[in-house]
């Protein structure tokens, strides 16, 4: 029997029960215990309003108005042949497989790795893990203060595990992609990720989140990477979903002592798409690097909401986010940096520039900064334009042909996004489906 939300929030709040004796055989006294705290504060949050500050620019009525129900395996609609099509290609790597956010071995590919680096499904590592987890899980990303936060505390099944020990390097990258199914009902699907990455340890993850048909269904992720001292990760969202599709993403950052991060967020799916990355950086000398590219068209609305905390002196972020809308499309970029009382001498650089293609396409921008200690530099910038006439006229001018100009002018634009990532593979899948999209604007003008 499937387990149906109707557009109350006593629904969800209703179902947990049949949900946790479904889905889990013998859940965990301590889970049980946080999932239930966690639909305790949905029940109270609700769905967000244009009343909620946060989503000041951002109406989630076909979202709470809506009705899902847990999805179904949908594992029939997927073989290695579609794995194959989305995959990104040359990518050497440990390959994790959800479908409809749950984990298939049979199409995975985890290599063997020595010296203890853990990568397996949250749901297996609940079990053989579960110090870790329990150590980790859901101590990070805030349920009691976030709506989709606490729905997917309340209802996760399963999704990735990665745990690096003291002083290691994972030298493939892990690669987690997940596959929503064409489901009868509209579906509701909450990856959970678990990164732990200990001192002097070193990852790379990517998250490739795709449909296999144009249909509803709202996909809401929430993933918390742990750094310890002088740790490095890269951390790739990849979010090329259906465009009817309702897609929330949360990555939840916790760093410590000199611990470096990179983050990538490359949006093209979805219907209405939130982004939100909040690293805290709670260690003095530790460093934030966060990187988004998103592409509404159409009237897809595509909502990033950086919010980054330094905890500690001494510690350097930088955020580039850069849009192109087309058509009676809708972007939002919400940035606020939080310098914390003691944290001197940070340094933090916010950028976020967009390019409209269109008179009906429209951005709101709204960066900010909140500073509570002295001997800072903190600094904020954000644009909007349009193709440059006169530069286009330049390229027309030595016999490049008008499409050609305007593909190189958003080339160059998006290429200052695309070139910060280090795998290549990565990067020349994006710049393949970017180009793609400009071919398809162009086409309709």
């Amino acid at each position: 029997m499937a387990i149906e939300f109707n557009n109350k929030v006593e629904s969800y709040v209703n179902g947990l029960p049949e949900f946790q004796k479904t889905y889990f055989k013998e859940i965990p006294s301590w889970l049980s215990d946080i999932k239930n705290e966690a639909i305790k504060s949905f029940s109270k949050l609700g769905f967000p309003t244009p009343l909620d500050e946060d989503w000041r620019f951002t109406n989630l009525a076909p979202i709470s108005r809506n009705s899902f129900q847990i999805a179904s395996n949908g594992i029939s609609e997927v073989n290695k042949e579609s794995i194959d099509k989305f995959s990104i290609p040359s990518l050497d790597c440990h390959k994790l497989i959800f479908v409809n956010g749950r984990y298939v071995s049979d199409l995975s590919d985890i290599k063997s790795d020595a010296d203890g680096i853990v990568i397996k499904s949250l749901k297996e590592a609940l079990n053989s893990d579960k110090d870790l987890v329990e150590k980790h899980l859901g101590k990070y990303a805030e349920y009691k203060n976030d709506a989709f936060i606490s729905l997917n505390t309340a209802y996760f099944e399963d999704g990735v595990f990665v745990y690096v020990p003291k002083s290691k390097i994972a030298e493939k990258p892990v690669y987690v992609l997940n596959i929503s199914t064409n489901e009868e009902a509209q579906s509701l699907v909450n990856p959970r990720n678990l990164v732990i990455v200990e001192d002097n340890a070193e990852v790379k993850v990517v998250e490739h989140y795709v449909s296999t048909a144009q249909n509803v269904y709202l996909s809401n992720v929430v993933t918390e990477f742990v750094l310890g001292e002088n740790a490095n990760a890269e951390h790739y969202m990849l979010e090329l979903e259906s465009k009817k599709a309702f897609n929330i993403s949360t990555l939840r950052i916790q760093q410590k002592r000199s611990s470096n991060i990179k983050s990538h967020s490359i949006l093209l799916g979805g219907a209405i798409v939130r982004n939100n990355v909040h690293p805290v950086l709670n260690g003095e000398g530790c460093n934030s690097d966060i990187f988004g590219l998103y592409l509404p068209k159409d009237r897809q609305h595509m909502d990033n909401f950086m919010r980054v905390e330094h905890a500690s002196p001494h510690c350097d972020s930088r955020q580039f986010y850069n849009g192109i809308l087309d058509d009676k499309a809708r972007g939002v970029f919400h940035g606020r940096i939080v310098v914390h009382e003691g944290a001197m001498l940070t340094d933090a650089k916010q950028t976020n520039r967009n390019l409209l293609l269109s008179d009906t396409a429209q951005i709101d921008t709204k960066p900010q900064l909140e500073i509570y200690n002295y001997d800072v530099k903190c600094t904020h910038g954000a644009t909007i334009g349009q193709m440059d006439d006169e530069a286009i006229f330049y390229l027309k001018s030595r016999g490049i042909p008008n499409k050609e100009a305007r593909r190189i002018m958003l080339q160059s634009f998006t290429n200052e996004t695309l070139e910060s990532m280090s795998l290549e593979p990565v990067r020349e899948s994006m710049e393949n489906l970017i180009l793609e999209w400009f071919e398809e604007s162009f086409a309709n003008k």
